[in-house]
């Protein structure tokens, strides 16, 4: 029977063989659920996934209080249940080859703390990063994976039709901030995918802001911001309104931004560099004098985690392949008047072009 856990274990063992590493111990969330179907945040407590290629065994040590949710979900060879008075280092060094020479690490998801706590256990080990590898792997996304994507997406684009009905002059970028968050459950998410974004008038010209008392008027723009997690996978969608009728300026810097979404996504085929994709965008806002003003990458992967490869820049000339999911999101963000962003979430099919799986309508609204 088809198992995608155990695939892919089997290609990151592979990998590790081929790279001369002896043992490798994966602490992210979201590769140990990549690998495992395991998926829980430790907060400060030890999380780790601790493979031996050799022997092709996987070990999961997991805090206490997820032993029984780790036994129902982790397909692993071996679960070892931290207390919160066990030394997870020393139950480690139980179960691992101390006498191992080369180790994997995720370098970025490792203290200086817990790096020397490994240098214990593994005295006369090399640390190599494994993250760049483990990235690959996660990077073509399976139809698996894009039906979970996109189970994320519809119940993000309800949520967004239900806050836009209720976004009024008068209302606060958090109450309708909190009215999303609350709906979202609602409707079946299991959690936001990142912090939600709410941002009215002169606000939304923050491309990163953060949603505060500021109460929506006439003629502001108001850029929504927002993202789901269903089934360990998350939707990312941006859709900017205006309250009212708004003025000709507003519907310049709109109409730039909707150009350049499209053309960045059929810029977005297979064979070619992801740098075309933010240089089309870029450049149907450019063209219209805004250029100045966009001030970000053209779009990012994301899946299992909000933000994973690709990085789509105008630098990066890795070329698209079948399998890719990312975002395109051009912006425009003009001091003192106010920002548009309109982002979607791309997938590279089979036959190499961009589907779309963001369907929330483009053209703007007035509110």
């Amino acid at each position: 029977m088809y198992n995608p856990y155990e695939l892919r274990k089997a290609s990151l063992i592979a990998e590790l063989s081929a790279a001369g590493i002896e043992a490798a111990l994966v602490t992210s969330p979201g590769s140990i659920f990549y690998l495992t179907g395991f998926h829980s945040d430790p907060h400060e407590r030890f999380m780790g996934l601790l493979i031996n290629p050799k022997e092709s065994t996987y070990t999961l040590f997991v805090p206490a209080l997820d032993q029984e949710s780790a036994s129902e979900a982790a397909m692993v060879s071996k679960l070892v249940a931290i207390s919160d008075t066990d030394n997870a280092y020393e139950l480690l060094g139980k179960e691992a080859d101390n006498s191992a020479a080369a180790i994997g690490i995720e370098k970025r998801h490792l203290n200086v703390a817990t790096y020397e706590q490994l240098a214990g256990v593994f005295p006369k080990a090399a640390f190599r990063d494994v993250e760049p590898l483990l990235m690959r792997l996660r990077l073509r996304k399976s139809a698996e994976e894009i039906e979970l994507v996109s189970a994320a997406v519809v119940i993000a684009e309800k949520v967004l039709k239900e806050a836009a009905a209720k976004a009024a002059v008068g209302v606060s970028e958090l109450e309708l901030n909190a009215e999303i968050e609350y709906r979202l459950r609602v409707l079946g998410g299991d959690k936001p995918a990142f912090e939600t974004s709410v941002l009215g008038g002169a606000r939304s010209a923050l491309p990163h802001g953060r949603s505060g008392e500021y109460r929506l008027k006439e003629n502001d723009f108001l850029l929504i911001d927002m993202g789901v997690y269903k089934g360990g996978y998350c939707s990312d969608i941006t859709r900017t309104f205006v309250i009212g009728e708004g003025t000709a300026e507003q519907a310049r810097i709109y109409d730039a931004v909707l150009a350049a979404n499209r053309q960045g996504i059929a810029a977005a085929e297979a064979g070619k560099a992801l740098a075309a994709v933010d240089r089309a965008a870029r450049e149907a806002i450019t063209s219209r004098g805004y250029g100045e003003y966009f001030t970000h990458r053209v779009g990012h992967g994301f899946g299992i985690d909000i933000h994973e490869l690709p990085s789509v820049h105008g630098s990066n000339e890795s070329l698209i392949e079948t399998g890719l999911l990312f975002t395109v999101e051009p912006g425009i963000y003009v001091p003192g008047l106010g920002g548009v962003r309109i982002e979607d979430d791309i997938y590279i099919g089979d036959d190499g072009k961009p589907q779309v799986l963001t369907s929330f309508p483009k053209e703007l609204q007035q509110l």
